[in-house]
């Protein structure tokens, strides 16, 4: 079975003691694609380092993740944008992101946040890309932003997704996937309506790693491995076949991202 991890930050110093050892892991857990979000300025060298290091395995993408956003942003936000104009040689960028709003820790620069998604959503738009969108505490933020723009649709995933399912129906309506994570498998997670009601052409698999480690590893640190582990979870919820589960949501994230084109 192939899969592919849609969202996960292979290149974090949480992997530079075993970050080999990581990624052959993924690869033999049928794992060969993942793609890398960029958080700001201070992440890009190392994340493009591991593209130039493991061609074919990794995919990168270009934005200003929401808590990098301060008083300085504007500098963020051209970084973004010069990398987008000018990518390094040899780089095909997947997406936008991960861009997006949160208002979990601090509220400080909420209306920054709101300007720099904005900008960012626009350059997705000309360039053609999706975006990976990044969402804590501010949904109703973002769907209204979204609205404000005025596409008819979009091109792009909620990563990690934390809404209702009426949240979720709403983003697919506007185009958008859903991202399913570690946070599926946790007891009691709401998260298992999403994954179980919503149409399976609508999802797609990622860890988020290091992050949000999924059941029965959870409190050790996350990797690309564990991806069939999130797989089988919601083949359990919806009652088919880890096999489908593989196939569909591959299928899916080649679509989005035009892996392989």
């Amino acid at each position: 079975m192939n899969f592919v991890d849609t969202h996960c930050h292979l290149y974090d110093e949480a992997f530079d003691g075993d970050r080999l050892e990581a990624i052959q892991r993924a690869l033999q857990a049928g794992v060969g694609t993942m793609l890398l979000p960029d958080i700001d300025r201070s992440s890009t060298p190392a994340l493009d380092r591991l593209v130039s290091e493991c061609p074919g395995h990794f995919f990168p993408m270009a934005g200003l993740h929401p808590t990098s956003v301060d008083g300085d942003y504007e500098a963020g936000l051209e970084h973004v944008r010069a990398r987008l104009l000018s990518p390094p040689q040899g780089v095909k960028f997947v997406a936008v992101g991960e861009i997006g709003m949160d208002l979990y820790w601090d509220t400080t620069f909420r209306e920054q946040q709101r300007d720099a998604l904005r900008r960012q959503l626009l350059w997705a738009i000309e360039a053609g890309l999706p975006v990976c969108l990044h969402i804590r505490k501010a949904m109703n933020e973002v769907f209204g932003l979204l609205r404000d723009v005025g596409r008819p649709s979009y091109s792009g995933v909620m990563h990690c997704f934390g809404g209702s399912l009426q949240e979720a129906a709403r983003a697919v309506e506007m185009g958008f996937m859903l991202g399913i994570g570690g946070v599926v498998t946790f007891k009691g997670s709401t998260m298992a309506e999403v994954a179980k009601s919503m149409p399976l052409e609508s999802l797609l698999l990622e860890t988020d790693a290091p992050y949000l480690t999924p059941a029965p590893h959870r409190g050790k640190r996350n990797e690309s491995s564990y991806i069939p582990v999130i797989a089988q979870r919601v083949a359990d919820l919806r009652g088919i076949s880890l096999q489908q589960v593989a196939e569909v949501t591959t299928a899916n994230a080649r679509r989005l991202f035009r892996l392989g084109e």
